[in-house]
């Protein structure tokens, strides 16, 4: 009789220490940084970014025209590969509708700055020294782009490295354009 009656205690009070433990859970946490990372056809995450020139740039700012994000870094043989493709793309877009930006990942801006110049680059190329950016946006690897609709919605996130000045990207950017 006295196992039972220890064994029953034992149980309730398990039983109880999980409970208080599963309320109290979520008391005191501190939130994610960013609580939800970017998600077709939602809402692009905003972020505040510098370029290499010094120009502060924020997403939300941008909202009205077609956004393309591209995440690269100058270590990477598939992104210089696609760079040219990029310019090309970007010389021959409305800037009254569109705006290219790319978002330099794990790498140093003055390796950058120099690229741009000897190939003559002429879209912002924006500093991300924490990889916040990358977080919110989740990326994988470099290459990754991201289509940003007008409203500031994001349509389109593409792995890995594109022509993107061919008829097919150019189709594909057209169908979100304002």
């Amino acid at each position: 009789m006295s196992w039972e009656i220890n064994h029953k205690f034992a149980v309730r009070s398990a039983l109880l220490f999980f409970l208080i433990s599963f309320l109290l859970a979520g008391c005191g946490q501190e939130k994610e940084k960013y609580p939800e990372k970017a998600t077709l056809n939602r809402l692009a995450p905003d972020f505040t970014l510098t370029d290499i020139q010094g120009q502060k740039w924020q997403l939300s700012d941008l909202r009205g025209k077609l956004v393309f994000i591209n995440f690269w870094a100058t270590w990477c043989p598939p992104c210089q590969e696609e760079l040219p493709s990029m310019e090309a793309l970007n010389q021959g877009m409305d800037k009254g509708r569109f705006q290219m930006l790319t978002i330099l990942s794990n790498d140093n801006p003055d390796l950058a700055r120099r690229l741009a110049d000897r190939i003559a680059l002429t879209f912002p190329i924006l500093i991300d020294p924490d990889s916040n950016g990358a977080a919110q946006y989740g990326i994988t690897g470099v290459p990754e782009t991201f289509i940003i609709d007008s409203q500031g919605i994001l349509r389109e996130k593409i792995i890995g490295p594109r022509n993107w000045n061919s008829p097919a990207a150019r189709q594909m950017l057209g169908k979100y354009l304002p």
